[in-house]
């Protein structure tokens, strides 16, 4: 539903002319802040997280992991620049009772915490500092300058829309011996 409110709210605001997002229009940025921590998922019954399991929520929703969830606010944030997403992060979690908080929010039980993550709770014990960060897409941003419609109009190798890049015949399939080292199994039938 996100995806196509933002979509209709680009549309509604070219067709008004209250927005120009070509190469030569304005630069707009944006910050977007405040994006709940935890989603629910009636599939499962459970709570997912919204971004990773690894993000901090704002300090001052602590007292409502337990109790309230689902308003947990997370410490994520994206830049936006045209109302296009160029780039996102996160401060993450560095103390281990806030890990396993957010474990408990999972639905992740102290033990399989221990078994799947103990390495990461163990070295908060050594004290981690406050740390996150943001990755850029910097193919995205050089999309919006050159007024392209589609990241593959500006990436030097596209892959086709069926996920095959050309130039190097990829994917390829992966010879028996490979698949032996690695323990896996194919079970597609063969290709003619």
């Amino acid at each position: 539903v996100h995806m196509q409110m933002g979509d209709l709210r680009l549309h509604m605001g070219r067709d008004l002319g209250l927005v120009n997002d070509g190469p030569d229009g304005p630069w707009q940025f944006a910050w977007i802040t405040d994006f709940p921590l935890l989603e629910w998922d009636e599939g499962s019954g459970r709570f997912h997280a919204m971004h990773h399991p690894f993000t901090s929520p704002h300090a001052e929703d602590m007292e409502k992991m337990a109790t309230d969830p689902g308003s947990v606010r997370a410490r994520a944030y994206d830049i936006t620049l045209n109302g296009s997403e160029i780039g996102g992060g996160s401060i993450r979690i560095h103390n281990p009772d806030i890990q396993r908080q957010m474990f408990a929010a999972l639905g992740i039980d102290e033990e399989e915490a221990q078994q799947r993550f103990g390495f990461l709770l163990d070295a908060f014990r050594f004290g981690a500092p406050p740390h996150g960060g943001i990755a850029f897409g910097l193919d995205r941003i050089v999309m919006l300058m050159a007024g392209a419609k589609s990241l593959r109009d500006v990436i030097a190798f596209p892959k086709t829309q069926s996920a095959q890049e050309p130039m190097v015949v990829s994917p390829d399939a992966v010879d028996a011996h490979q698949l032996k080292d690695l323990h896996i199994a194919v079970t597609a039938p063969k290709e003619d």
